[in-house]
């Protein structure tokens, strides 16, 4: 039986909704309503459909893109829990001693870090992100060492086979890791398999291993695996989602620093709207 037109409407502007998140990141409900002329409540709808098929993760106002195979574009990643990185940015820093050398890898959150160590000296730090590079590379008091390897266009992440082998040449005090999700096992995962290796060979060289991630990776899903909260000394996020996963942490042996702020679903503190 053919679809009306009313249903393929719907289906078309679903589509360019998550087209539009996977560019953007988020989305309102009240931009949608107006760029598709439609009502608030239509667009509700559709973003709880989206939800419910698990295209999309809902939120106070409107939604973020969710995570699949594929990684969101990196302005989209910037934009997600932006307030929740600065935030994990700024603890990390504090836990990382003057006159020490660290690992920062790939990732908008390991960029905070990067940001909030404009105020320390005597650090060495070796990225792979030339984003990180950018920040740190004016600060007299902090050397720099930017691998080699395949910069990829999207987000000025280093990878290849090159990077991998000078990150193997170093033994540093601490290494700073993100992950795009963390799943219910404590499994740390992401999308590039290149960016994988790299991540591995920083957690093996370093003493100490500091994970930077926000709350949001726990109801994101990747393809592949990084690493287990075991092998994590330090784990920085805005909150744990559920008493199960401090549970976890403590019997990892993780100590978990927890920093706080606005929930990403909810940036004024109330709960994601619903459906009228």
């Amino acid at each position: 039986m053919a679809s009306s037109p009313s249903s393929r409407a719907t289906i078309s502007r679903q589509s360019q909704i998550v087209a539009l998140l996977r560019r953007s990141g988020r989305v309102e409900v009240e931009d949608l309503a107006s760029q598709f002329g439609v009502a608030v409540q239509t667009i509700r709808r559709d973003l709880n459909e989206l939800s419910e098929a698990r295209r999309v993760v809902r939120v106070h106002g409107g939604a973020i893109a969710a995570s699949g195979v594929e990684n969101l574009s990196y302005e989209a990643r910037q934009l997600v829990a932006h307030s929740q990185k600065k935030l994990i940015g700024e603890a990390a820093a504090r836990l990382i001693p003057d006159n020490s050398s660290l690992f920062i890898n790939i990732g908008t959150t390991t960029e905070e870090v990067a940001k909030a160590l404009a105020g320390h000296s005597g650090l060495l730090v070796i990225t792979n992100n030339l984003h990180v590079a950018t920040e740190l590379y004016r600060n007299k008091a902090i050397d720099v060492f930017l691998t080699g390897g395949t910069v990829r266009q999207g987000d000025g992440g280093i990878v290849g086979a090159v990077t991998v082998s000078q990150i193997e040449q170093f033994r540093v005090d601490i290494a700073v890791v993100g992950s795009s999700a963390i799943d219910e096992t404590g499994t740390l995962l992401d999308f590039d398999i290149r960016e994988v290796e790299i991540s591995r060979a920083i957690i093996e060289h370093a003493r100490k291993v500091v994970l930077v991630a926000d709350s949001s990776k726990f109801s994101r899903a990747a393809p592949v695996r990084i690493a287990h909260l075991s092998e994590i000394d330090v784990f920085i996020t805005d909150r744990l989602p559920s008493p199960e996963v401090l549970a976890m942490c403590q019997e990892c042996d993780v100590e978990v620093v927890e920093t706080g702020g606005a929930l990403e679903n909810d940036p004024k503190g109330h709960p994601a709207d619903s459906a009228v």
